[in-house]
């Protein structure tokens, strides 16, 4: 075998396959990429002639596939470690790449510089699964930017995996993106072109693994046309789950689409676009109930610059201790976000908000704050667009999701999208919702992207906290005193804060109390 490719195509094409490597291999086969190359023309006569070159893994989970343009003087397949291989050609020169047979494997040079890498059995490699068949299509960009809105509210905690997966739901020429941890919720609506037949079938549920969705979000273009394909389980009905996101009783077809079985019989999800393609096994089980979670009315409401208020948030939280959140106060015209750690530090900056309602305070995790305003302003092509979001965990928890708190998932670090966001909530202890702002009349948070979020308990303010925030509130009332306010001193603090503002330690604005309440 010997071809030559491209550095930067193969190069694209390594890393891409190589994601869907296991991080664990339960065969030492199952840790190389397969790369097989193919003349366009079998019958060409020549010692070179334009070809294909396919790169792809598989580990009977997740399968990988790329095709690249090469020029191949004898076709071949051949299998080598795949890290191995990801290395070798970030490490080459902008030349072309010359694959080739070698007494211990493979031979691989580019310019100066060459390798041989020992082969690994090919004959032992799992046959990679057919691509299912075709269910729609969709637009790339607005899937990726679906994807990267929910896929953060995945649940990293194996124990259950129901949680670790993004419910995929299709109803006629709407298809629906959900995903939690229990502790938020986000869901998006998108439009689909279902193919002939496949709407008929009535609503369809998917439990698609997370992590796999994040990777399929990489292979998609704005613009560019994703082929979605679908393969049910073997039970012989060819129908499709009930979809768990419903009502109570409101599932819909007779079948079951699930991970178990084996075989081709496994049910299956299928993503292509261009030359890439990715499949997936589906999991079992049905999702949570969800819709009914979202509250049909608000008390209070408050419309926000997202960028603005994403970074204030982000600055503020530098000073909260990991699991302390931020607390957001509202006043006439503007919100004040505040944030502090007992006896270190303590922040707090101010915002221009409209906010109508009676609770003038609410508290959020930091991380899961920034998660809703980021993917309420998503856009095709912009910063807050999916870039492959790892699931968070529970806010201050040990579990594999410990450290969300800290910082917003990679791929969104970059900040929000220009726009304004709504705040929706009723109090400081039940769920908000954060969308993209509507119409300033609406009174239900109706959009294409919900996000659910559990606030967390606020106890005492300390008594300087008090006091900064009754001098704002005077300010903007032109010099009048606040109802309550003692002229010339402070307010008597019954806590203890006085003491302590003595020994020269901060007041702490924010006390946090374990949480209790989940979204589901």
């Amino acid at each position: 075998m010997k071809f030559t490719v491209d550095r930067d195509a193969l190069g694209e094409a390594v890393t891409w396959v190589a994601r869907a490597l296991p991080t664990r291999p339960v065969l030492p086969v199952l840790a190389g990429l397969l790369l097989r190359a193919e003349r366009e023309d079998p019958d060409q006569i020549g010692r070179n002639g334009q070809g294909l070159l396919t790169l792809s893994c598989f580990d009977y989970e997740v399968s990988a596939r790329m095709r690249v343009r090469a020029e191949v003087a004898e076709p071949g397949t051949f299998l080598v470690p795949g890290r191995l291989l990801v290395e070798i050609v970030r490490s080459l020169p902008g030349a072309p790449v010359e694959f080739g047979d070698d007494p211990d494997g493979i031979s691989v040079t580019c310019g100066e510089a060459s390798f041989a890498v020992a082969s690994l059995p090919s004959a032992e490699y799992p046959e990679l699964p057919d691509l299912p068949q075709l269910a729609g299509t969709a637009d790339g960009g607005v899937l990726a930017t679906a994807i990267g809105q929910v896929t953060p509210a995945a649940s990293r905690d194996d124990t259950l995996p129901m949680l670790t997966a993004v419910n995929v739901e299709f109803d006629g020429i709407t298809m629906t993106l959900a995903a939690t941890d229990r502790y938020r919720l986000a869901v998006r609506e998108m439009a689909w072109n279902p193919a002939p037949g496949f709407a008929d079938q009535g609503r369809t549920a998917l439990l698609v693994p997370a992590r796999t969705l994040s990777d399929a979000a990489k292979m998609m273009s704005a613009g560019a046309e994703v082929r979605i394909m679908l393969r049910p389980s073997g039970d012989g009905t060819g129908a499709a789950a009930p979809a768990g996101g419903g009502q109570a009783g409101g599932g819909v077809g007779a079948g079951r689409f699930a991970a178990s079985g084996s075989g081709p019989a496994e049910a299956m999800i299928g993503f292509e676009a261009g030359e890439r393609q990715l499949t997936a096994r589906l999991l079992a089980g049905e999702f949570v109930r969800y819709r009914s979670r979202f509250p049909e009315e608000f008390g209070c409401t408050a419309d926000l610059p997202a960028e603005a208020f994403a970074e204030a948030v982000r600055r503020v939280a530098l000073v909260a201790e990991r699991g302390t959140p931020v607390q957001l106060t509202f006043a006439p015209g503007r919100v004040t976000v505040g944030a502090a750690t007992q006896g270190q530090a303590r922040a707090r900056e101010s915002v221009p908000a409209d906010f109508t309602g009676d609770e003038p305070a609410i508290a959020f995790s930091p991380h899961y704050l920034l998660d809703g305003v980021i993917a309420a302003t998503a856009t095709p092509g912009s910063a807050a667009a999916p870039g492959g979001h790892a699931p968070g965990g529970r806010p201050g928890g040990t579990g594999s999701g410990a450290g969300a708190d800290q910082a917003p998932a990679a791929g969104v670090s970059q900040g929000p999208a220009s726009g304004r966001v709504r705040l929706w909530f009723t109090s400081a202890s039940k769920p908000a919702v954060i969308t993209s702002q509507p119409d300033p009349d609406a009174k239900q948070a109706e959009s294409a992207f919900r996000y659910l979020v559990v606030p967390q308990r606020v106890a005492q303010l300390s008594a300087r906290w008090r006091l900064m925030a009754r001098r704002d509130a005077r300010a903007e009332r032109g010099g009048e005193a606040v109802p309550g306010e003692q002229q010339g001193r402070e307010q008597p603090d019954q806590h203890g804060q006085d003491q302590q503002r003595e020994r020269g330690e901060f007041g702490c604005p924010v006390h946090r109390r374990r949480i209790g309440q989940r979204v589901l």
